[in-house]
């Protein structure tokens, strides 16, 4: 930050300082940490010294809260990696089973969407294919915060849901499958190369809301990377050109994303997770009848609250899944 010349590259400058932040706001906590667990040390002596049981009962109850703040601290520690800290894309994919799986795709997206809300995350719809009855064939939204990506990175997966559809007249219980798959949006520094031959562009008319002007033009457009077969759409908004600026934006954080996983080799089972939304390949279950309970079959974890883990309380499943990257 030193260096004569460090302003001149405003993305790079944006980039180091919010690194900077981070990095301050960690050891800034720790220190905050242990000097409040040696302080209540100190009044602990002494109340116990002075047979004061007030102030000892009061010394656990800032405890438990310290343990709090420590562990809040412990969980960014596990946010590092090189794109946790960019906004993210989550692509939100109906399975098979026609409005039940629709259904199911829009209350996936609307946790999603109430989460960012409780984190104080900006979000933009990118495109929607809505239902013919209820709910969403497809859906992309972006997440705008800090570690969006890095918070949400381990929820790519196929989610399922158990209960009496409301669309059946029967009353009868449905299992129902939607896909979410999440990915960074890529940093101007990062270098994707992308050849014109390589893409496929169609553009469409928008099916969603947007007055006269979307649904009577071609404003949508669908790009198709041939070598990597990766579909990025977008349709959110009137003019073609923003369009097709948005989902070559995307079409990077996906190509970034992919590369990053053959990194890691975990690409080939990503990619066989992908193959088919349905039974064997949920990350998590979501009950609501016979009995009530939402559970990772990654971590383990549970809760018997679903109506609250999907108005968005998702928090504690993030941080499960985070001590297992």
């Amino acid at each position: 930050m030193l260096d004569a010349n460090f302003w001149q590259n405003k993305s790079n400058s944006k980039t180091i300082i919010k690194e900077k932040k981070f990095f301050e706001e960690l050891i800034e906590s720790y220190n905050d940490s242990v000097k409040g667990l040696t302080d209540l040390n100190d009044l602990y002596k002494l109340a116990k010294e002075e047979g004061n049981f007030n102030v000892s009962d009061e010394v656990f109850k800032n405890i438990k809260e310290l343990r709090l703040s420590v562990k809040k601290n412990e969980i960014r520690c596990f946010l590092s990696n090189e794109a946790d800290s960019f906004d993210c894309y989550i692509e939100i994919h109906a399975g098979a089973g026609g409005t039940e799986s629709q259904d199911w795709a829009d209350m996936l997206r609307k946790m999603y969407i109430r989460w960012s809300d409780r984190k104080n995350f900006k979000f933009d719809l990118i495109s929607e294919h809505k239902g013919e009855e209820a709910g969403i064939k497809s859906s992309t939204i972006k997440i705008q915060g800090d570690f969006a990506f890095g918070w949400l990175k381990k929820e790519s997966g196929i989610h399922r849901l158990v209960r009496i559809s409301p669309f059946d007249s029967g009353a009868r219980r449905h299992t129902s499958f939607a896909s979410v798959w999440v990915y960074p949006v890529v940093d101007e520094n990062i270098s994707i190369e992308i050849l014109d031959k390589d893409l496929r562009i169609d553009t469409y008319r928008s099916s969603g809301a947007g007055g006269q002007h979307v649904n009577t033009t071609d404003s949508a457009v669908r790009i198709t990377h041939l070598p990597s077969k990766i579909v990025v759409q977008c349709q959110n908004e009137r003019s073609q050109h923003k369009n097709k600026e948005t989902c070559m934006n995307m079409l990077k954080a996906r190509l970034y994303d992919f590369e990053i996983k053959k990194k890691e080799e975990l690409n080939q089972n990503f990619e066989s997770q992908k193959s088919d939304i349905g039974w064997g390949h949920q990350i998590r279950s979501y009950v609501l009848q016979p009995y009530r309970l939402v559970k990772d079959n990654r971590t383990n974890h549970e809760s018997s609250s679903p109506d609250k883990v999907l108005s968005g309380e998702i928090d504690d499943f993030l941080e499960k899944s985070l001590y297992q990257s």
